[in-house]
């Protein structure tokens, strides 16, 4: 085999191996990007349509309420707005953090407590690739909101710090006290996590809040989402 025939080969397997590396990145940065879209605006519509068919519980004392049911593996929680990342910015929260659940929205961690009540209602989210939810975590600051409605109620959290960086083995960060978040005592705690750095997984970034306010959907809209500095 002539120099000339070797050089053209291995040219041209440099082109085809070039292109099958565009090819992937651009499958990682725009088409599951696209796929997320659609899986959280369907999640989202599920969501809206369970809502709008839920029956109103009859009036009992708050003693005889029936226990709220449990959460089911890949169904919606919740919708989720940080103002700070944008008026666009709206995530379904699904049970569970599977690799299915996280390319359709956020994953609530399984075990950790409800949205709204004692204990720390956990949640995850991809940093990049499907849709890069929570791209933008490194910008989050103390006092920025975090708000979630369940279709009966909104919730609106606090951010108490900048973001944490952690290992993915320090499950602490999800305690309902949890660990190295300045809280010292039992409360409504929300937890973020997400990838770091970027576009690896080595680390961890952690966000904290704390229940700052509920409001009933029928009053409407809660102030920190058209005010993010309210």
């Amino acid at each position: 085999m002539s120099v000339r025939l070797v050089v053209r080969t291995f040219s041209e397997l440099c082109i085809t191996v070039g292109a099958v590396i565009v090819l992937f990145v651009g499958y990682v940065m725009f088409w599951t990007g696209v796929k997320a879209e659609a899986a959280m605006d369907g999640q989202i519509r599920l969501l809206q349509d369970e809502w709008v068919a839920r029956e109103p519980p009859p009036a009992q004392a708050p003693a005889q309420a029936p226990a709220p049911p449990p959460y089911r593996a890949g169904k919606g929680i919740a919708v989720m707005y940080i103002p700070r990342f944008g008026s666009e910015w709206d995530w379904p929260v699904l049970e569970g953090t599977a690799t299915g659940t996280l390319k359709k929205g956020l994953g609530h961690y399984a075990g950790t407590a409800r949205l709204g009540a004692t204990g720390n209602f956990a949640v995850a989210g991809h940093r990049r690739t499907y849709g890069d939810p929570f791209k933008d975590v490194p910008e989050l600051r103390p006092g920025d909101a975090v708000v979630l409605t369940d279709g009966t109620t909104w919730y609106t959290y606090r951010i108490t710090g900048k973001p944490y960086r952690t290992v993915p083995t320090d499950t602490g960060v999800i305690d309902p006290v949890p660990r190295k978040s300045g809280f010292d005592g039992p409360g409504r705690y929300l937890t973020l996590t997400t990838c770091e750095p970027e576009w690896g997984s080595s680390h961890r970034l952690i966000v904290w809040a704390h229940l700052d306010a509920t409001r009933p959907v029928t009053q409407g809209r809660p102030t920190a989402l058209d005010n993010p500095q309210l």
